[in-house]
């Protein structure tokens, strides 16, 4: 089970963010949320949307830190890139 993660890098609502993502499966990237402790609304259609605050937490209970452009790669390499609303 590997999931990654970007760099908080993303402003929003005031606060920076991370994307989570698996390369995998959606069950994998849910259950990572879930043992993180992320909120369902965190979940945007493809990923997770990780506070900058979470991103330490994240990475060590296994998230691999990657690029932002290597989270799209691997996202649209396993089929799970959803399109945008």
């Amino acid at each position: 089970m590997t999931l990654y993660i970007d760099p908080p890098n993303w402003p929003g609502h005031g606060r920076m963010w991370s994307h989570l993502v698996s390369d995998v499966s959606f069950d994998e990237l849910h259950a990572f949320a879930a043992r993180l402790g992320l909120p369902g609304q965190a979940f945007d259609g493809d990923h997770y949307d990780v506070l900058s605050t979470a991103y330490g937490d994240a990475v060590r209970l296994g998230a691999v830190e990657v690029s932002s452009r290597e989270v799209v790669r691997l996202l649209r390499v396993s089929g799970l890139r959803r399109p945008k609303r």
